[in-house]
């Protein structure tokens, strides 16, 4: 197979499996919790559900609350096209690409603090007020632990990035706190705990979902679908950053799709044994993975 039928299968691979990753999360959750919990399918039959409905709009809204979750799935469909699974490029590989990956977050949560402003309620815009707030200090730490990665590679290309040697190759340090650093802005990105709580409607404490909550119908199908593939663009940025290679894409792609797995069990185990965060401080929190990409920047750097 061609590298651009790998690339196109990867992300055909990506775009179906991604809702699998919260329904992991949620039953090592209830495993722990001694629950049955919900099925594995969970997300895909809400998202199936929730296409099948019409959607509400409020008089006060306009076209920004309707273009926003649409716009907002496409960025993250964007994403996986850039993100590479092993040393092949991936299906939107450039010189650059590494920036515009980074950046297509930052869109889709403007995307979303648009959508929330625009309908003029004021709960919905203290969540977008917090949201805006924490991503000022999560972005600087995701680029930074890119810059990191891309220091060492002497290149700007995801695709160059990830087919280095993984934790190993004598940069072991500088790449666990990349990764550790990333770790943190993909909890703080996917809304999950300690940063805020997926399943939260505490008025006080939400984040993510006070900014959703006058979507209905397809418009939150597709904000439910495209926070699966942030979630699965980020986890999958991990596991690019840590896992080895074989050279040989069918291996990489099973150890990617195993890291994946092991993506969503260490986030549900993580949120069975420590709880949110008071909203004082999370910063404290973002602030430690900047520190910790600043750290692995400078030692990416000196070697």
């Amino acid at each position: 197979m061609g590298t651009a039928g790998i690339s196109v299968l990867q992300l055909a691979l990506s775009l179906v499996l991604a809702p699998l990753v919260p329904g992991i999360a949620n039953r090592v959750k209830a495993v722990v919790a001694g629950r049955r919990g919900q099925p594995l399918l969970q997300a895909y039959h809400d998202i199936a559900k929730l296409l099948l409905k019409g959607s509400v709009y409020s008089r006060t809204t306009t076209w920004v609350f309707r273009a926003g979750p649409a716009l907002g799935c496409a960025a993250a469909m964007v994403a996986l096209a850039v993100l590479p699974w092993g040393a092949d490029a991936s299906l939107l590989s450039f010189e650059g690409d590494l920036i515009l990956f980074a950046g297509l977050f930052g869109l889709m949560r403007f995307l979303t603090i648009l959508s929330a402003l625009d309908t003029g309620s004021a709960f919905e815009g203290m969540g977008a007020s917090r949201e805006a707030w924490f991503s000022a200090l999560a972005e600087p730490a995701l680029l930074l632990a890119l810059a990191s990665l891309a220091g060492k590679a002497q290149s700007l290309s995801l695709a160059a990035v990830l087919a280095g040697p993984g934790i190993g190759g004598g940069r072991g340090a500088a790449v666990l706190l990349a990764a550790g650093a990333v770790f943190i802005v993909f909890l703080s990105e996917n809304a999950r705990i300690p940063v805020d709580d997926p399943a939260t409607h505490l008025e006080l404490t939400m984040i993510h979902e006070v900014m959703v909550l006058d979507h209905s119908g397809v418009d939150l199908a597709y904000i439910q679908y495209g926070s699966t593939l942030k979630l699965w663009a980020l986890g999958g940025l991990i596991v690019g950053i840590l896992r080895p290679r074989t050279g040989q894409w069918m291996a990489d792609c099973a150890i990617g799709l195993g890291g994946m797995l092991c993506v969503g069990i260490a986030t549900g185990a993580l949120e069975s044994f420590i709880a949110r965060l008071r909203l004082a401080r999370v910063p404290q929190l973002l602030v430690a993975g900047g520190a910790m990409a600043a750290l692995a920047l400078a030692l990416s750097l000196v070697r």
